[in-house]
């Protein structure tokens, strides 16, 4: 079936989830805890992902900024640096404006002019990435956004990738999902979609049922795949 839909997942995928932590150890007066940021954000985004899955799991939702708060405080207490605020609010502040990746503006507009429908599907709250692909200055070349808000449950619940075939009369052989998250490809591998895991770390492959049909370690030949 050829592919008319690209569907990317957002933070980490589109979005470096790093930026926020890099950015604000590199401010003035941030030295005591330089060397730290990188752990940081590596605990702050599992943290943050872990928390996802429990509520899912429990049928507990909360929107995506709960759990992104919640996840950097278990992060800044891990790494001693839990007593303070203002570290706290300026990590959180930059979060709203996270740079998009550098391949991603020209892949987007690649995918445009190839007529391919492309949108973002994601775990975030509807003002977060609103405030992203603002900040990216990504939107004139994504449809839509679709956030799991409506749906009441984070991926990778099957109710997430319905809501594809919902917003563009898709079947699911029909729609190439990209995400740097090997377990969200893997899910969405399992539901039906044609799957790429941007790998961008070299991590191994997620032990689980099924894996992602392609890994590339950057976005840039998307456009080349969707139109094999």
């Amino acid at each position: 079936m050829t592919i008319t839909t690209c569907i990317f997942d957002a933070y980490g995928t589109l979005f470096d989830v790093s930026a926020a932590a890099r950015q604000a150890a590199e401010q003035p007066g941030q030295e005591h805890w330089a060397d730290k940021w990188p752990g940081l954000a590596n605990d702050w985004r599992l943290k943050q992902l872990q928390y996802t899955w429990l509520r899912a799991i429990t049928g507990e939702h909360c929107p995506f900024w709960q759990v992104t708060q919640d996840g950097l405080d278990w992060a800044m207490e891990r790494h001693g640096l839990g007593d303070d605020p203002v570290l706290r609010e300026t990590l959180l502040a930059l979060y709203w404006e996270l740079a998009a990746y550098k391949e991603v503006p020209k892949m987007l507009a690649t995918l445009k002019a190839m007529g391919l429908n492309t949108a973002i599907l994601s775990n975030g709250s509807p003002d977060m990435l609103e405030g992203a692909v603002d900040f990216a200055g990504v939107g004139d070349w994504l449809d839509d956004v679709l956030s799991v808000e409506d749906v009441g449950v984070f991926k990778p619940a099957k109710a997430v990738y319905d809501m594809v075939g919902a917003r563009f009369g898709t079947t699911p052989d029909q729609v190439l999902f990209v995400s740097s998250n090997g377990w969200d490809a893997a899910g969405a591998a399992g539901y039906g979609f044609r799957t790429v895991w941007v790998n961008r770390t070299g991590e191994p492959m997620d032990r689980l049922p099924h894996q992602p049909h392609e890994v590339m370690s950057d976005l840039t030949d998307i456009p080349k795949l969707a139109g094999a």
